[in-house]
């Protein structure tokens, strides 16, 4: 009974290694193997997602102090 059990989980086992292999073979290859989750990121500072394009704190400070004299 036991072997019997063991010998039909192999044939499923198999049969499940057989299907994913087939699917594997017949799935659109990604384009350079880029994995679509990241793809177009840039590494490196991002830009602020509020379009804050103010300069550093100090410099933006001195420069409204002179223009307003």
């Amino acid at each position: 009974m036991r072997e019997r059990a063991r010998q039909e989980w192999q044939k499923e086992k198999a049969a499940r290694r057989e299907e994913a292999k087939a699917r594997k073979l017949t799935a659109p290859n990604r384009a350079g193997g880029e994995d679509p989750d990241s793809a177009g990121i840039v590494p490196g500072p991002q830009p602020s997602p509020w379009g804050d394009d103010l300069e550093p704190w100090g410099e933006a400070a001195d420069e409204k102090e002179e223009s307003a004299e």
